[in-house]
């Protein structure tokens, strides 16, 4: 069983990244949708607006507006996408968000702790939460009935309101809680690099306690995140997490041939 989570941003070869998955067996996707959220979030007037957390970690302000374009985006677009494309290799794919059935479920913020122009700030009205449980007997009769999920953020609040979750975070507690071998977590980049301005300074290979080291020293921007769910995984008893390149041709293939920054 492995989790492989595809990231949103631009310049990912979806059709190559599902061709490719679809030779193996046994695994649950989960995807984002960045960049189409933002693309569609400018054209209907409600630009994007990203906040820095006071540990360094940038985020999407979500008030009620946004919700709504990320469902559009996330649990429509995006993620109907994935399941037409994926049935017509012959998967049978089910797509879901958090939301239902409580699939991914955790605590809303009450605020948001942000430093802006150098000031510490409290930022209410955001709709953004922290994942605590994943409901593994709906994903469990989905795969013992050979349906192969495909999720996607947001969560569910226990009050039962939507909330955004980070998506990498959100693939290490589900691979920790259906007890995954591996997760592999596919973007842009070839995995985590020393010099993000230069894609041949790739770090290859992490150990474990020396995760937080590359987070404050090498992860710029949304890698930190990235590397932050790999910890979540590897903590939570994952055995191995993969960092690969989704513009390649064989994504998933590369990745389990040792290809991109591989955290042990």
């Amino acid at each position: 069983m492995f989790v492989i989570k595809v990231g949103g941003s631009e310049g990912i070869n979806y059709n190559s990244f599902l061709q490719d998955l679809a030779k193996y067996e046994d695994y649950i996707v989960v995807h984002g949708g960045s960049s189409e959220l933002n693309a569609i979030s400018e054209k209907l007037g409600k630009p994007p607006v990203f906040v820095t957390s006071v540990s360094g970690f940038s985020s999407r302000y979500t008030d009620r507006e946004t919700m709504e374009i990320f469902n559009m985006i996330y649990a429509g677009k995006m993620n109907k996408m994935l399941v037409e494309n994926l049935q017509k290799l012959g998967i049978n794919a089910v797509g879901l968000s958090g939301i239902d059935g409580r699939l991914i479920e955790g605590k809303k913020k009450r605020a948001l702790k942000i430093v802006e122009n150098g000031k510490k700030k409290i930022l209410r009205g955001d709709l953004s939460g922290m994942i605590e449980k994943i409901n593994t007997n709906l994903l469990k009769l989905l795969l013992t009935n050979s349906y192969v999920p495909v999720l996607t953020p947001p969560a569910i609040s226990y009050e039962s309101e939507a909330i955004n979750v980070d998506g990498d975070r959100c693939a290490g507690q589900i691979a920790v809680s259906m007890k995954a071998d591996t997760l592999i977590i596919l973007s842009n980049v070839p995995g985590l690099l020393k010099d993000a301005n230069d894609e041949s300074s790739l770090v290859k290979t992490i150990k474990a306690d020396q995760i937080d080291y590359h987070i404050e020293n090498y992860a710029k921007g949304r890698m930190k995140k990235k590397l932050l769910g790999a910890k979540e995984a590897i903590e939570g008893g994952v055995k191995s997490v993969i960092l690969g390149d989704a513009r390649s041709e064989s994504p998933v293939s590369n990745a389990f041939n040792g290809q991109g920054t591989i955290i042990q």
